[in-house]
């Protein structure tokens, strides 16, 4: 059985106890042994791994396996590791997530695996000149997509398709054309793309003249035979393809063409698939990702191969992003044949599952031991709650909270506790984690930025004077 050490800070200390409690109990049973160590800060979110080192003395209680931190502490934790010759890592920002915390180690999920690949559409190409294109598919790129689809525009001359079927093919795009003319798709295919869109049963001709792979479409969505017929002509002359039996939009037959794409896997159960979202992400006015997760549930039921997504609508700007993460969580989901909950939340972009680890309660048990000045700001389902050593104020408007900080002589401390109570209550009104000092999580449709470990420091670093 392994022993594990778990540091903290005095504010913190009894509440992880009681958690550490709840996981593992003193017994036979238990899944590890443990013991707390305090080490001599108030506010465990100021550890860092320099201050590890100097408090935290060698040699640990035999048998540990490894060393826990608070989820915040900042510093270099491999080279902890090699010091105390055992695993220091990063647990919970929070002590209440630490069964979660155990919970996701016990069931580890592979994200690193998907089987549907993202065909991203540059729409508006013809109007974009070459460095346009190159920074749209590097945008594309980094958010996931797999395959640069190159949109043509009907009415709109693009002189410059080949040259921009060349340049992503130079820089490792794997580059698709997507038009409505003949023309314009042997251009894309005599230049070197690598798939066309779309092609029918009256236009297989084209895939002839080039080594392209083409995305087969019925004459007309409902005209499933059409498809069919054109699915059984490329069989036929061993060519690869795939298939796509269009997606609508809502109100214009989105149950239906469900049901053609259910119906296509059902006469033909081993082709490639390809699902059109946008008609549905980029024409409801909704949050895409869940749009996006219950789109790439239904591909990875179905084993669909890729999707062509689009990122035209400024709602619709996380588009690829969101498919990405959802093609990786239901293909997790699919193998592990689990429930899609408890893999990621990057798709939870507004609310939170535990918005409020602590009640109101608990919060006005860790206010009665503080002695400092220091404001901490705190989230129940009851409110916003702001205290020091002058008392407990809960509000659920930061404007009835502000007057009784007596901020109006420390402009800059004001700043900060605006910009700290106008989170918090963003937070409470749609139930999302609030977490001093750090910024509201919303998932995979904002860029994480990459911390600077090194510059980190702990003065004011999780709370502010007043």
């Amino acid at each position: 059985m392994e022993h594990i050490v778990f540091l903290t800070g005095r504010l913190a200390e009894q509440s992880l106890f009681r958690v550490l409690e709840g996981i593992a109990p003193v017994s036979a049973a238990s899944p590890f042994t443990w013991e707390v160590r305090e080490i001599g800060l108030q506010v465990a979110g100021l550890m860092t791994a320099d201050m590890i080192r100097r408090r935290v003395a060698l040699p640990l209680t035999e048998g540990t396996s490894r060393m826990i931190v608070p989820g915040r502490c900042r510093g270099d934790l491999d080279a902890l590791t090699e010091h105390y010759g055992v695993k220091v890592e990063r647990g919970p920002e929070e002590v209440k997530d630490l069964p979660q915390f155990f919970g996701r180690e016990a069931r580890h999920v592979d994200l690193s695996r998907y089987e549907t690949e993202i065909f991203a559409e540059i729409v508006d190409a013809p109007r974009l000149d070459l460095d346009g294109i190159a920074a749209r598919a590097r945008d594309y790129a980094s958010q996931g997509a797999d395959v640069i689809d190159i949109g043509c525009l009907p009415e709109t001359p693009f002189p410059h398709l080949e040259d921009a079927v060349a340049m992503l093919k130079e820089q490792g795009y794997r580059v698709s054309v997507d038009s409505m003319l003949d023309d314009e798709l042997l251009r894309g295919a005599r230049a070197g793309a690598d798939y066309l869109m779309s092609l029918n049963i009256d236009t297989l001709w084209i895939a002839d003249e080039a080594a392209c792979t083409p995305i087969l479409v019925p004459r007309e969505p409902r005209d499933t035979a059409s498809l069919d017929a054109a699915i059984d002509v490329m069989r036929k002359r061993n060519r690869p393809f795939l298939a796509d039996p269009i997606l609508d939009p809502i109100p214009f037959g989105l149950a239906a063409s469900i049901a053609r794409y259910v119906s296509l896997r059902e006469r033909h159960a081993d082709i490639a698939i390809m699902m059109g979202v946008g008609n549905v992400t980029e024409l409801t006015e909704a949050d895409t990702s869940g749009i996006n997760a219950v789109l790439l549930g239904m591909a990875a039921e179905l084993r669909v191969s890729a999707v062509l997504t689009t990122s035209v609508s400024l709602h619709a700007r996380r588009a690829v992003r969101e498919a990405d993460v959802a093609r990786r969580v239901m293909h997790a989901a699919r193998e592990t044949q689990t429930l899609p909950k408890g893999i990621s939340s990057d798709l939870s972009a507004l609310h939170a599952k535990r918005p409020f680890p602590y009640s109101a309660d608990e919060i006005d048990a860790l206010a009665a031991a503080v002695r400092d000045p220091n404001f901490r700001v705190q989230v129940s389902a009851e409110g916003i709650h702001v205290y020091n050593r002058d008392g407990h104020r809960l509000e659920t408007d930061p404007f009835a909270l502000y007057p009784q900080l007596q901020l109006e002589a420390d402009g800059g401390h004001a700043f900060y506790m605006g910009v700290q109570l106008a989170r918090a209550e963003i937070a409470w009104q749609l139930g999302k984690r609030f977490d001093q000092d750090q910024p509201l999580d919303w998932g995979c449709e904002v860029d994480r930025p990459q911390e600077d470990l090194t510059a980190w420091h702990a003065p004011g670093s999780t709370m502010k004077k007043r």
